[in-house]
Order: structure tokens, then C-alpha cells, then sequence
């Protein structure tokens, strides 16, 4: 075997860069391209991919769990959907200071940092004697998992060849996609015997090994970066993402429910207004190369395009996620078991299927895969408009399988040609916008298709229709102005081009 240092220059920015210990090619002479990752950095990515699978895993548990929760501690089911509701917060406020503290920790402090938090808040949640506590524990999760994702896109970015860059993006669409599929799943499966608290109990062994894994394989891939935390960025963005974050679910919450305590839109607004000082402070902190998100990433035309593509189809993808099983169970009259095998198939298609179009990534680039990739998520949403109660469930299986293969050739090529175009030193904040974005438009998605549904229900049943005819009206309206909604992304899908450096490596940095 022959091993060879990196090149020392970096061609995005012009300046040197320091290797790592692990930055060798691999069983390929100087100059050459090498499909084999050094044997460290593959150990990193693996269990970084082992560590985000679990911790998202993690995040769809509570929607099986939560009737036990509230029988054993006695709460309501609008008390008990705060245990979602504050993981969601949680993320939005918190995702936009992971790019600052992947530089300031580097790669290992990130990470020690997240499965520790991660560990903390699920032993915490297994033990809670009364809801505070259970809550308590759930946002210490939801802090470890916001800081996840964008480290693992981040460390795929810096440290594997641009040729190579797809097949290995692929594979996050396996976690995007299974594990949120899989969590109530296997939630189910362990309540019977376990309890509720058994759900925490099955994954706390599992984040301790990560944590201990973590302290013996992960090494920082990148020079950390010692800019002080700006205290003012930090007040804007707990206001602006987690103001727009509640408000949209209580958006969606209140027209199912028939409203809440609060006017939702009161946060609504708020984040609006905060998130405009945010976008301010960042301007103006940038000057000094001090921001906590770096907003330059928007000044490529790739990333705004990718970002605005996968805002719908975030938006498209959670919003069918809470309204199908809802239509499926209440209007078709299937049990939850039989609306989770419906959904399963599709999801784990879509998983399973990242890896190769990563694969096809890396050979034709972006565009071949998109165009059809956004047709077939809107020709998927568009058959689910034409739900009614008599339907047979192979069309709605099929109709769900055709959106996430759709999803599946949308995600992986979005991710590797937004972060593709940026400079390695912004890969951080780039990875931290795209989760944060991702976290807005699902909940956008859910107010969005839930509020039509409720309302165009609403005004069937109060003109004679039956419960089940009214719903699935409601959710065609809601299924259709979504597949409206994603037929644009067609045309800017022709616009994302392939990144320039694909088939250049710049090394460890």
C-alpha cells in the first residue's frame, strides 16, 4: 500500500493547508483520485452516520409513547405535546449556533459534545419521577441532536474527495428518511414489554458506546476557529427560530384543535420581526469574520436555488407524514399498525435508495437527477389528492412509494451541490442554514397541510357531508396545493449546476 500527503494548497481560498494525521489517499499514487477513504476518517464517518441515525431515531418515538405518558403522569394530551413541541424548539434555536461551535470545539469537541448531551437528556427522560423533568430531559436531547446533523454534513464535506462526495451524501438520506420512519416503530415494539421509559432505556446504552467510541476514533479534521460568541445573535436567534417554529405549529395544532391558549400567530410574527434583526446582526458581524451563521453562503446562486428546492420538499415530505396516517386511520379506518406498514415501504425506499443515487451523483451530476426527481414528488403528492374513504390502500401505498422515491432523488443531490460550492472554512455554517431551514419547513408543512384539511373539512361537515368524506376532501385540497407548491421546484431543479471542485480533493481542511 502507498500513501500520499494531500496537496497543500487549497485552490477555493488560496491559502495553505495544514493536514491532518488521518489525510492520506489511499492505495493511489500522487495526483491520482482514490475511491477508498483513509481507514480513520471512514471509522469518523461511520459512527458519525451510527450517531445521527440514533439520535434521529430518537426524535419520532414520543407520537407511540405519548398515551402511556400521559395515563401514567396524569397530564392531558395538550401538556403532553409539549414533549414534540419543545424538541422542535429546541432544534430551531439551537441549529444556527452549530456552525460557531463546530469551529470553536473542532470536529472531536463537537461531537463528545452532542452524544454527551444526548446521553445526559435520555438518561434523564428514562428516570423522570414527573412531566417537568421528562420535558426537561427531551430538550437535553434535542440540544445533542441539532448539533448532529449539521456536524455530520459538515466532516463528509471536509473530508472526503469531491468525486466521492455524492455516494457518501447518500447515505444521510438513509438517516433522514429511515429513522424517523423506523422510531414509532420500534417505539411500539418495546412498549408492551418495556413501558414507556424502556423506549429511553434501549437507546441509553446504545449513546453511552457512541460516547465512548467517539473518544477513541473521532479527531478534528479542521483548524478551530476562537471567535467570542456574540450574546446578541444568540437572544435573536432563540427569538426568531423559535418564535417561527411554535408559531407555525400552533398554526397547524389550533385548526385541528380548535385553537390554543395562545394566538399563534403572536410568535408568528415575532420570529418574522427577530429573524430580520438576526439577519442584521449577521451582516454586520461578518464584517469582522465573527458571525454566528455566516449569511455569505446565500451569495452563491447553487446554495439559494438548493435551499429554496429543499425548503418545499421538507415542506411536501412532513406535511404528508402527519396528514396521511390521519386520513388512513380516520377516514379509511385502518388500525395505526396497518397506516405505519402503508408508510413504511415508501420510507425506507426512500432510505435505502440514497446511497445510489449518490452513486449516480458522482457520475452525471446534479441535474439528470433532480428534473425527474421533483416530477415524480409532485406526480406522488398529485395522486394523494384523489384520496376518498372507499380507496383501496395499494393506491395510497403506491402513491406514498412514488413521493419518496421522488424525495429520495431530490435530498442527496441538493445537499451535495448547495455545500459543494462554498468554501471549506464555510461548510459549517452552510450545513447549520440547510438543517435550519429544514426544521422551518417541516413545521411550516404540518400548519400548512393540517389548517387546510381542518378548514375545508370543517365547512363539508357543517354542509352535510359524512366525518370521512369531509376529511378526505381536506386532505385532497391540502395534498393538491401542495403538489401546486412542488411543481415549481421543477423549473429551478434545471437551474442547480455541478459544483466546479466535483473531482477535486482539497485535503483535510
Amino acid at each position: 500500500m502507498t500513501t500520499e500527503t494531500l496537496d497543500t494548497t487549497d485552490p477555493l481560498n488560496d491559502r495553505p493547508v495544514r493536514p491532518t494525521a488521518d489525510a492520506v489517499v489511499v492505495d493511489a499514487p500522487y495526483g491520482t483520485r482514490s475511491d477508498k477513504l483513509a481507514p480513520g476518517h471512514f471509522r469518523a464517518i461511520a459512527l458519525l452516520m451510527a450517531s445521527a441515525f440514533t439520535v434521529i431515531l430518537n426524535e419520532t418515538t414520543m407520537s407511540v409513547a405519548l398515551p402511556p405518558i400521559m395515563d401514567e403522569l396524569g397530564i392531558t394530551p395538550t401538556v403532553g405535546q409539549w414533549l414534540t413541541t419543545a424538541f422542535l424548539l429546541t432544534m430551531a434555536v439551537v441549529i444556527p449556533a452549530t456552525g460557531y461551535l463546530i469551529n470553536r470545539l473542532g470536529t472531536r469537541g463537537a461531537y463528545l459534545l452532542a452524544m454527551s448531551l444526548f446521553t445526559v437528556g435520555t438518561a434523564l427522560a428514562m428516570i423522570a419521577p414527573g412531566f417537568g423533568i421528562l420535558v426537561t430531559g427531551r430538550v437535553v436531547q434535542a440540544t445533542g441532536t441539532a448539533i448532529m446533523m449539521p456536524l455530520l454534513m459538515t466532516t463528509i464535506m471536509t473530508i472526503v474527495p469531491a468525486h466521492m462526495r455524492g455516494r457518501v451524501m447518500g447515505n444521510v438520506g438513509l438517516v433522514i428518511a429511515a429513522a424517523p420512519a423506523l422510531g414509532p416503530t420500534l417505539s411500539g415494539a418495546i412498549l408492551e414489554p418495556l413501558g414507556w421509559r424502556g423506549v429511553f432505556g434501549v437507546v441509553l446504552p446504545i449513546s453511552v458506546l457512541a460516547l465512548v467510541a467517539g473518544l477513541l476514533w473521532i479527531r478534528d479534521v479542521n483548524d478551530k476557529e476562537h471567535h467570542t460568541l456574540d450574546p446578541l445573535s444568540l437572544l435573536l436567534t432563540l427569538v426568531a427560530f423559535g418564535g417561527l417554529v411554535w408559531g407555525l405549529s400552533g398554526l397547524g395544532e389550533g385548526s385541528h384543535a380548535g385553537g390554543g391558549t395562545l394566538n399563534p400567530w403572536i410568535p408568528l410574527v415575532t420570529g418574522l420581526v427577530f429573524l430580520g434583526l438576526f439577519v442584521w446582526r449577521q451582516i454586520v458581524r461578518q464584517r469582522t469574520e465573527s458571525a454566528l451563521l455566516d449569511l455569505r453562503t446565500f451569495l452563491e446562486p447553487n446554495f439559494r436555488v438548493a435551499i429554496g428546492i429543499m425548503a418545499v420538499a421538507m415542506l411536501a415530505m412532513l406535511g404528508t407524514l402527519i396528514v396521511l396516517p390521519l386520513v388512513l386511520q380516520e377516514a379509511m379506518g385502518l388500525s395505526p399498525l396497518q397506516s405505519g406498514l402503508i408508510v413504511l415501504p415508501g420510507a425506507l425506499a426512500m432510505g435505502l435508495l440514497g446511497p445510489v443515487v449518490g452513486r449516480w451523483y458522482d457520475k452525471i451530476g446534479p441535474r439528470p437527477i433532480l428534473v425527474p426527481g421533483t416530477v415524480l414528488v409532485t406526480l406522488g403528492i398529485g395522486m394523494l389528492a384523489f384520496l376518498h374513504p372507499g380507496i383501496s390502500p395499494l393506491y395510497v401505498l403506491g402513491a406514498h412509494v412514488l413521493l419518496s422515491l421522488g424525495l429520495s432523488a431530490v435530498f442527496t443531490p441538493l445537499f451535495s451541490a448547495a455545500l459543494g460550492v462554498l468554501k471549506p472554512h464555510q461548510y459549517s455554517h452552510g450545513s447549520a442554514t440547510i438543517n435550519t431551514v429544514q426544521q422551518v419547513a417541516g413545521a411550516a408543512g404540518i400548519a400548512l397541510f393540517i389548517a387546510i384539511m381542518t378548514l375545508r373539512s370543517d365547512t363539508l361537515t357543517a354542509a352535510g357531508e359524512s366525518a370521512a368524506d369531509a376529511l378526505t376532501a381536506g386532505a385532497g385540497l391540502a395534498f393538491a396545493i401542495g403538489a401546486g407548491v412542488m411543481a415549481l421546484t421543477i423549473g429551478l431543479a434545471v437551474m442547480i449546476r455541478r459544483p466546479e471542485t466535483d473531482g477535486e480533493f482539497h485535503g483535510g481542511h
